[in-house]
C-alpha cells in the first residue's frame, strides 16, 4: 500500500496534538479532505492525534488502521523515543519511519516540534524549536506552509 505521509515528531508538551487539531479539526482520529497547493481537488487524509508510541500502536496495527480508512494520505504523530516499557513493539520515530518507507510510503513532510527529531532524516524535514512556547496557530500556520496545504 503506497501512502503519502505527513509526520509530526516531538517529545511530550511540544503541542503535537494541538497542531494536528488546528490543521485538521480532528479531535482523535478522523478522515478529512485537505486541499494541497497545485491540486485541483482536495486529498483524502486520515488524521490521527496522539503519538503512535503513547497510544500503544505498533507499526503493523497502524498500517491496518490506515488501510481501513481508504485514504490517500495520513497525518500522524511520533515520539522521538521508544515507549519505555516496550521498546521493540513501540520503537523510536526513526524505526517507525524506516518501516513505513520499506512498505512503500512516501514521507512528504516531517515537522519536528521542539528539539528532538529522534534521528529521523528527510529532505522535507523542518524543525520548530519554538513550538512548545509559540502560539499554536503560529506553529500550525508554518507547518501548513511547509506541507504545502492551503
Amino acid at each position: 500500500m503506497t501512502m503519502d505521509a505527513y509526520v509530526l515528531i516531538g517529545n511530550a508538551n511540544t503541542r503535537k496534538t494541538s497542531v494536528v487539531r488546528s490543521l485538521t479539526g480532528c479531535f482523535n482520529r478522523s478522515v478529512r479532505d485537505i486541499q494541497l497547493q497545485g491540486n485541483k481537488r482536495p486529498q483524502r487524509f486520515y488524521a490521527r492525534v496522539g503519538t503512535l508510541q503513547n497510544t500503544r500502536t505498533s507499526i503493523e496495527d497502524f498500517l491496518q488502521e490506515v488501510s481501513r480508512s481508504r485514504c490517500e494520505a495520513v497525518l500522524f504523530c511520533l515520539s522521538p523515543t521508544a515507549y519505555r516499557t516496550d521498546l521493540e513493539t513501540f520503537p523510536d520515530a526513526q524505526a517507525y519511519v524506516a518501516a513505513l518507507r520499506e512498505r512503500g510510503w512516501h514521507i512528504k513532510g516531517v515537522a519536528v516540534l521542539g528539539q528532538d527529531g529522534g534521528g529521523v532524516r528527510a529532505p522535507n524535514l523542518r524543525q520548530y524549536v519554538q513550538a512548545p512556547t509559540a502560539p499554536v496557530n503560529v506553529t500550525a500556520r508554518d507547518v501548513r506552509a511547509q506541507f504545502g496545504w492551503l
